[in-house]
C-alpha cells in the first residue's frame, strides 16, 4: 500500500476574511493566527477571551496536490483524517465527500470518483462549534458542568476546551492530526488483533494474531513475524483463504513486561506482511508486551476489593490524572509528553488515568507508557455530563470506540477501561433531575454499548461503567467499600487533611488540593500589578469557584500569614503536598485494604492556579517532590496523634525487606529528648507498624510546641530515607532561625548541594538561576548540623553551578 503524507502546503483562511494563511498541519485556527500576531497570546492576562469570539466562525482549510497517472491507475485511493477538530465538511474538486462531527475519530473515505488526472483540490470547511452547540442545546437542553460553555456534551469534541474549573474557554477548531492519501491494489490489511494466553506458571505464552484483510484472499500469502526483546525472532507464513486468519505463537520462558519498579519493560515486536506474486503489497507493525493485567472485584471482609493484579501479583497503584496537555494541540509534542512521563516514574508512578474530558493522546503517549512502565487507565470522552441518545448520536460514539479500542489494545500499558468520569455520580448525587430517560440513556450507552465494544474488541481487558462507581446501575457509586472512589471532603467539603484517616477505600482514583504556581509561571501571565491572588487577573487564572479563599482558609488552619506574595505562592504547595500526603501514606499503611491512590492532577494545559503537581511549563511544584517520596516503593511513615506515634514501613516490593529504623523525639534545637530503634522485617507487598510509641509524658501542652519525632529507616545496614513529625499545626510550632546554609561541589557527572541548618526546619526549598532542575530532592525536613545532600545531574544544567545560583527558603521565611 503506498501512503502519501498530505501535512504539508495547506492554506488556511476564514470564510468571511479573504486573508490566507499558509500552514502545515497539524494545526489549528487559533494557532495559526497566534503564529501570524493575529491575536495575542491567550494565556496571557485576560486574552483567553478573545478565543469565544474567534470559535463563533466558520474557517476553510484547502490544498493543491497533483494526480499522475502511476497514481490513478490504483484500484482503490482514499483520504484518511487521523483527526478532524470536529464540525467539517470535506470536498474534493467542490464535490461533497463527508461531514464529521467527531475529533476522537478516525475517518477515511474513497476518492477516486473525484479525483482527475493533474492539479486537483482537497477542502475542509470548519463550522463553528459554539454554533453547533448553541443550536444543538437549544433543542434538547441538557445538564452539564457549569464551568463550560452550555451544550458542550453535544459535540463529540474534548470537552475541557469549552472549559472546566482547571481550564480556560478555547474551544479551537482545525485538523489537529495527520492526513494521508492511502493507495493500493489487490488487498491490504485492515485489522491485526493480538492476543495472549499466559500458562498457570507464566513459563508459556500462546501469542495469537488475527489478521483481517479488506477484502477477500486471492493468493494473497501472509507472513507474521515475532522478534523477542533480545532479536530472536519466529516467523509463520501461509497462504491466506479468508478474510480473517488467526496465527499462533508459543513463546516459551517469556522475557515478561513489568510496570515500573517491579522488572523490565520488555517488548516483543509483531509484523504483519501481505505479500502477491512474491511482492509486499501491505505491511503494519506493533509492539507488545507480555504480562497478565486483570482487575479483582471481589467480595472481601471489607466490602469488594477493586485491585490490579500483573503478573500474579496484586500491586498498589500508584500515580495521578492526566488531562490534556494544552488547549492548543499543535504545542503537543512527544519531546514534552516523554519529559512528562519521565517525571512521572522519578516520582514513582505505576499508573496514570487520562481522564474522560479531554481526547485520546496521541500514540506515542502509550509507546512512552510502554516503554517506562506507567499502566494507564483508560477513560472514554464523557464526563460529568447528560448525554443526547439519539441514534445518530449512538452510532457516532460506538464507531468511536470501536476506533480507539481498536488503536490501542495492544499497549502493554492498557490496564482497563472506564466507561466515563463521574456521570454516574452525578446523576445520583449531584442533584439533577432523576429522570428516566436520561438514567435508561445512561445505563444503554455506558453499561451496555461500550461494554459490549471493549468485549467485542478487546476481551482481554477489564470494563468499568464509570468512575467512581460500585460497579454500576447507580447502585451506591460512593461506596467507600466497593469499587473506586472520588473523595473531596478535604478541599472541597473544607474538611481537615486528617480527615483521609477516617476512609480506608479500596481504590482511591481522585483526591486533590490546589496550590498556586510557581513565581516564575506567574510572571508569564502577569504584570506586577496582578500579583495578588484576588487581583482580576488571578482570578481570571482560577477557574474553580472560590478556590483562593479556600487555599486561604487552610493556609489559616495550618501556616502564618506569609509576609509577601512570592512566600504566599510557596505556602500553597506546602499545604497541596501535606493534603495529598496525609492521604497516601494513609491508604498505604492499610495495603491490602487500599490497593490505589490516583491524585489529581498530574498537568495543566494553561499557566493557571489548579490540583497539578508539575505546572504547565512542566516545572515540579512541592507535590510532585512529595510524590517521590510517598509513592517510594519503600514507605517510611509516621501516623501521628497528639501524644503519640505510630512508624510505619510499607513494603511495595515483590522480596521481603529487613532493616532498622532508628527514632528521636527531639527539640526545636534538634537536642534529643528520647530515642529508640527497633529491628524490622517486611514480607513483600504489606504494610507493619513496627514501633507505637506513646510520648504522654513527655509532651505536654507546652513541650508540644517545641517538639518533634525524626525517623530514619536503614535498609540491610544501609540509608534509606527519614522523615519527621511535629504534634501540633505548623503555625503554632516555635520554629528558630535555621540560618540555611549551601555548598556546592562539582562531581563527574553531577553537582551536588550540601544544604545545612543550625535549627530545625520544615520544607526547605530549594531554586536555582540555572534552569528548571528536578532534583534529587526538594521540600525537605532538616535537623540541626545533619546536612543533607542533593544531586543536580549535570544533563540538565547549561552552565556551572555555584553557591549564589542557590536560594533557600524554608517554613521559618514565611513571615521572617
Amino acid at each position: 500500500m503506498k501512503k502519501i503524507n498530505f501535512n504539508n502546503e495547506w492554506f488556511v483562511r476564514g470564510v468571511n476574511n479573504s486573508t490566507k494563511y499558509s500552514v502545515t498541519l497539524p494545526e489549528s485556527v487559533m494557532n495559526i493566527l497566534l503564529e501570524n500576531n493575529e491575536i495575542s497570546d491567550p494565556y496571557y492576562r485576560d486574552n483567553e477571551d478573545q478565543a469565544l469570539e474567534i470559535a463563533k466562525n466558520d474557517y476553510k482549510f484547502w490544498k493543491k496536490f497533483n494526480v499522475d497517472q502511476s497514481l490513478i491507475e490504483h484500484e482503490n485511493i482514499s483520504i484518511c483524517f487521523h483527526g478532524i477538530d470536529t464540525v467539517a465538511e470535506v470536498s474534493i474538486n467542490d464535490q461533497f465527500v463527508a461531514k464529521t462531527e467527531n475529533m476522537h475519530r478516525v475517518y477515511e473515505w474513497d476518492i477516486k470518483p473525484y479525483l482527475e488526472l493533474g492539479e486537483n483540490e482537497l477542502q475542509v470547511t470548519l463550522y463553528s462549534p459554539l454554533n453547533y452547540i448553541k443550536e444543538k442545546q437549544a433543542d434538547d437542553p441538557l445538564i452539564g458542568v457549569h464551568h463550560a460553555v452550555e451544550g458542550f456534551q453535544h459535540l463529540r469534541k474534548s470537552h475541557s476546551m469549552f472549559g472546566w474549573d482547571w481550564g480556560p474557554k478555547i474551544p479551537d477548531l482545525g485538523i489537529w492530526r495527520d492526513v494521508e492519501l492511502l493507495a493500493w491494489n489487490e488487498n491490504r490489511i485492515s485489522r491485526v488483533h493480538v492476543k495472549q494466553d499466559h500458562s498457570d506458571t507464566q513459563d508459556q505464552v500462546n501469542v495469537s494474531v488475527e489478521v483481517d484483510l479488506e477484502k477477500e484472499p486471492d493468493g494473497i500469502e501472509t507472513a507474521v513475524l515475532l522478534t523477542s526483546p533480545k532479536g530472536k525472532k519466529r516467523e509463520i507464513i501461509c497462504m491466506q483463504t479468508d478474510k480473517r486468519k488467526s496465527f499462533s505463537l508459543i513463546v516459551d520462558n517469556p522475557t515478561l513486561w513489568w510496570p515500573a519498579g517491579y522488572g523490565e519493560q520488555s517488548l516483543y515486536s509483531i509484523e504483519v506482511i501481505l505479500k502477491k506474486d512474491g511482492k509486499v503489497i501491505d505491511k503494519q507493525t506493533k509492539q507488545i508486551g507480555l504480562r497478565t493485567i486483570y482487575v479483582r472485584h471481589e467480595k472481601d471482609q471489607w466490602g469488594k476489593s477493586f485491585e490490579f493484579v500483573i503478573n500474579g501479583y496484586p500491586l498498589f497503584m500508584k500515580g495521578a490524572n492526566y488531562i490534556p496537555e494544552d488547549n492548543l494541540l499543535p504545542r503537543l509534542s512527544k519531546q514534552r509528553t516523554e519529559r512528562l512521563i519521565e517525571d512521572s516514574v522519578a516520582a514513582n508512578f505505576n499508573m496514570i488515568r487520562v481522564w474522560g474530558g479531554g481526547h485520546y493522546p496521541e500514540d506515542y503517549f502509550y509507546e512512552l507508557c510502554d516503554q517506562h512502565g506507567i499502566i494507564v487507565w483508560q477513560d472514554f470522552m464523557f464526563a460529568c455530563s447528560v448525554y443526547p441518545m439519539n441514534d445518530d448520536f449512538k452510532k457516532n460514539v460506538i464507531q468511536e470506540a470501536s476506533t480507539q479500542i481498536k488503536r490501542l489494545r495492544h499497549h502493554a500499558c492498557l490496564g482497563i477501561w472506564c466507561g466515563n468520569n463521574e456521570v454516574e455520580e452525578a446523576m445520583e448525587y449531584w442533584g439533577w433531575p432523576k429522570r428516566e430517560d436520561w438514567r435508561e440513556s445512561y445505563i444503554e450507552l455506558f453499561e451496555r454499548d461500550l461494554r459490549d465494544q471493549v468485549a467485542i474488541h478487546d476481551p482481554q481487558t477489564f470494563y468499568w461503567p464509570s468512575s467512581p462507581s460500585s460497579g454500576g446501575s447507580f447502585d451506591n457509586p460512593k461506596d467507600p467499600n466497593v469499587g473506586d472512589v472520588h473523595y473531596w471532603d478535604v478541599w472541597h467539603g473544607q474538611k481537615p487533611f486528617t480527615d483521609y484517616r477516617n476512609y480506608h477505600f479500596r481504590f482511591c482514583s481522585e483526591f486533590g488540593f490546589q496550590s498556586f504556581p510557581s513565581l516564575k509561571t506567574v510572571e508569564t501571565f502577569t504584570v506586577p500589578e496582578d500579583r495578588n491572588i484576588f487581583s482580576r487577573i488571578m482570578e481570571k487564572h482560577q477557574k474553580n469557584d472560590d478556590a483562593n479563599g479556600k487555599i486561604l482558609y487552610y493556609l489559616s488552619e495550618n501556616f502564618l500569614y506569609p509576609k509577601n506574595f512570592d512566600t504566599l505562592l510557596y505556602t500553597s504547595q506546602l499545604l497541596q503536598a501535606e493534603a495529598i500526603k496525609y492521604g497516601v501514606e494513609h491508604w498505604r499503611r492499610n495495603l491490602g485494604r487500599c490497593m490505589g491512590a490516583l491524585y489529581w492532577q498530574l498537568n495543566d494545559c494553561w499557566p493557571v492556579a489548579s490540583w497539578s503537581s508539575i505546572d504547565y511549563f512542566g516545572r515540579w511544584k512541592a507535590l510532585h517532590y512529595y510524590a517521590k517520596k510517598f509513592y517510594d516503593p519503600i514507605l517510611l511513615s509516621i501516623e501521628e496523634s497528639e501524644k503519640e506515634a505510630s512508624i510505619y514501613i510499607t513494603n511495595d516490593t515483590l522480596k521481603s525487606k529487613s532493616g532498622h529504623v532508628e527514632w528521636k523525639l527531639r527539640n526545636n534545637k534538634s537536642e534529643v529528648i528520647e530515642e529508640g530503634a527497633m529491628n524490622f522485617k517486611v514480607d513483600p507487598l504489606t504494610a507493619k507498624a513496627c514501633a507505637n510509641l506513646n510520648f504522654s509524658e513527655t509532651i505536654n501542652e507546652m513541650t508540644k510546641y517545641h517538639t518533634y519525632l525524626e525517623a530514619t529507616l536503614y535498609i540491610d545496614g544501609s540509608y534509606y530515607s527519614q522523615t519527621s513529625v511535629i504534634f501540633c499545626k505548623p503555625k503554632h510550632f516555635v520554629f528558630l532561625d535555621p540560618k540555611l546554609s549551601v555548598k556546592v561541589e562539582d562531581k563527574a557527572d553531577h553537582f551536588e548541594l550540601i544544604i545545612n541548618a543550625e535549627a530545625y526546619t520544615k520544607y526547605v526549598e530549594i531554586e536555582t538561576t540555572a534552569g528548571e532542575l528536578p532534583l534529587s530532592d526538594n521540600y525537605f525536613d532538616l535537623s540541626a548540623n545533619e546536612p543533607k545532600h542533593i544531586k543536580i545531574s549535570k544533563e540538565r544544567v547549561n552552565e556551572s553551578l555555584n553557591e549564589n545560583m542557590i536560594k533557600l527558603k524554608s517554613v521559618y521565611h514565611i513571615n521572617h
